[in-house]
């Protein structure tokens, strides 16, 4: 099918213009704000890297290019592992746009990553064979695997029954529901010997994580510029798509229904952005 294109068309009206010598004093004021927010940052990793952790006890297979793998097979020598959960459903054409948008910026970090002794793995249940083409497509090198065999997503809080899909309390970690059956996010997990500990997940706005075109969107005058869309991500593409819009699912199961709505139900209803 071709989805519409939500290229940004958007003025900024009134732009108010000052001298260069008070644009250097609200500058200064907002550096202040940013110094904060840093500091603030850099606390709440440090928070971060303080929880507890889980022993994983489960024996989880995996399909892979080149195998069956266990959790602790995808670490591949490392200590720590981050895991992408994309949203890719079994009977899914193709994987989701947005998580799509985030792994578009994963290639270039994993040589850095393995250097502080982190392995990286996206997971999805859609079965290997529909994986593997799309990756082709799409032009990755990020290890990827399948768990159409086990219930990873499941115990993870990424995949979701459609009658599940009524509540709102199935999602990060039980603080708000979901659009999709499937659900985006990271998870680590450490390796001590031949045991494997979850350490963290984050879910939602939490994917933001691994989106640096976002973080340049926050610097520029029209900002992500959102606000027109009926749910925050609905401008994104495939990388491969943004001449034509075109989406191979009519269904687009990895978006929320598009329909008339008011702020809140758009704060609340995106796959990757939108809600904390």
């Amino acid at each position: 099918m071709t989805g519409e294109l939500k290229t940004s068309i958007s003025t900024i009206t009134n732009p108010k213009i000052v001298s260069r010598d008070e644009w250097l004093i609200a500058r200064r004021q907002l550096l202040a704000r940013e110094k904060q927010l840093t500091r603030e940052r850099d606390a709440i990793a440090a928070e971060r890297r303080r929880l507890p952790c889980v022993k994983v006890d489960t024996a989880y297979a995996f399909d892979s290019s080149s195998g069956k793998k266990t959790l602790s097979d995808l670490f591949e020598g490392k200590s720590q592992l981050m895991v992408y959960h994309f949203m890719f459903g079994p009977d899914w054409q193709e994987g989701c746009p947005s998580c799509s948008f985030v792994m578009d910026h994963t290639d270039a970090t994993l040589v850095h990553l393995a250097q502080r002794d982190v392995a990286f793995v996206a997971i999805s249940r859609a079965p290997l064979a529909k994986i593997e083409p799309f990756k082709k497509r799409m032009g990755w090198r990020f290890n990827w695997v399948s768990s159409y065999h086990n219930d990873f997503n499941r115990d993870y809080g990424v995949s979701f029954t459609k009658e599940e899909l009524a509540r709102s309390d199935i999602y990060n970690f039980g603080t708000s529901g979901h659009p999709s059956e499937e659900a985006p996010g990271f998870s680590v997990f450490y390796k001590d010997r031949n045991d494997v500990f979850h350490t963290y997940s984050t879910y939602a706005r939490g994917a933001e994580t691994g989106m640096l075109t976002y973080n340049y969107l926050d610097l520029v005058p029209k900002g992500r510029d959102e606000g027109g869309l009926y749910f925050p991500m609905a401008w994104v593409r495939h990388q491969d798509r943004y001449e034509d819009g075109r989406l191979a699912d009519a269904a687009k199961p990895y978006w929320p229904a598009e329909k008339a709505s008011a702020s809140k139900e758009r704060e609340s209803s995106s796959c990757c952005a939108g809600h904390v």
